[in-house]
């Protein structure tokens, strides 16, 4: 998961948790439960969590030897498109996270490359890279209101649904639509 080292984390930031309270003792667990704000851009170009939406964080906190893991879910909607028939879409999400975040001077900090494990800064760390995979990854490119939406006629742009069910263009081959003119002059 790659990340991008801040050079300081702002502990009100909403997705930046602030683990003082959890003792650096392998097993000690506290739990975390906060509702955030969603921040931008994510999610793909036809579906997307909006803007400032609530992301409802249910996950714990677990001290390990070389850092704090974070596991979890993540519930929130999604709003977009169809892209079969471009109805709206909007409806409710929920994803696991899972996450290690390596304390500073720690043998994973000295044996990972810096983009393999999320890092703490000092007593804080940064969920929303975790937060922003996990959702973006589950993402599909191409989102459908329903499994079986029919889209819309490729002649008229009308939904199928909204046809009835023989509805059909009558296809002319080009070559005879002369001819065609010419029977229809002479009704």
């Amino acid at each position: 998961m790659p990340k991008s080292p801040q050079s300081h984390l702002d502990p009100r930031q909403p997705l930046v948790v602030d683990t003082t309270k959890l003792p650096r003792q392998p097993g000690a667990t506290r739990a975390l439960n906060r509702v955030v704000p969603a921040p931008a851009d994510l999610g793909l170009e036809m579906i997307s969590v909006p803007e400032g939406s609530d992301l409802t964080l249910d996950a714990s906190l677990t001290s390990v030897s070389e850092g704090v893991y974070v596991s979890g879910t993540v519930s929130g909607s999604l709003t977009g498109e169809c892209g079969r028939c471009l109805n709206e879409i909007d409806k409710s999400f929920e994803v696991s996270i899972a996450e290690l975040f390596a304390y500073a001077d720690s043998t994973t900090e000295e044996t990972t490359d810096e983009d393999e494990v999320g890092r703490m800064q000092g007593d804080l760390l940064d969920l929303e890279p975790a937060v922003r995979d996990a959702i973006v990854l589950m993402l599909p490119t191409n989102p459908l209101c329903r499994p079986d939406c029919p889209g819309l006629c490729p002649e008229c742009g009308v939904h199928f649904d909204d046809l009835p069910a023989d509805h059909s263009h009558e296809e002319v081959d080009p070559r005879w639509a002369a001819l065609r003119n010419l029977s229809n002059n002479k009704e």
